[in-house]
């Protein structure tokens, strides 16, 4: 990968809608070269996807929380059903495991707190591996982004 390599992935990071013509306008290239890049790039998995990011507002989702979960037990089995279970959960956009206090940390998008009480019910109370969770209410959504250059 190279410094061309790099520019294009920061533009298109920005906005993965750019055609191959602006690209290469930006950065210097034939827009066949950018192509060819750009195909590269999605080959060896640079790019993972392209996708759109949506408003959670405009879409009546007012409640972000970010949760931190202590499960009871951590063989190998009891994490995999956890990770299983908040890749399948559809309130959960983010999930990681991490090291620290908590087990894991979820960002979570709801409608409202109701919505984050059913969703407490299910996937922690009702889940006998939850030791414990603590969650914080996001007041401001002050920066989003999943920019890596």
């Amino acid at each position: 990968m190279d410094d061309k390599d790099l520019e294009i992935l920061k533009l298109m990071q920005g906005n993965a809608r750019l055609t191959a013509d602006a690209l290469s306008l930006e950065v210097g290239l034939s827009p066949p070269a950018v192509q060819k890049r750009v195909k590269r790039l999605r080959d060896s998995g640079v790019i993972h996807s392209e996708i759109a990011v949506l408003s959670p507002a405009k879409l009546g989702r007012e409640m972000t929380a970010i949760v931190e979960v202590v499960l009871e037990r951590e063989s190998r089995m009891h994490l995999d059903a956890f990770k299983q279970r908040m890749r399948a959960a559809p309130e959960v956009q983010q999930c990681y495991y991490a090291t620290g206090a908590a087990d894991f940390i979820l960002i979570v998008v709801t409608k409202d707190l109701k919505e984050y009480e059913a969703f407490t019910q299910e996937y922690f109370f009702d889940e006998s591996n939850v030791s414990r969770f603590n969650t914080s209410v996001v007041m401001d959504r002050v920066k989003v982004s999943l920019d890596i250059l």
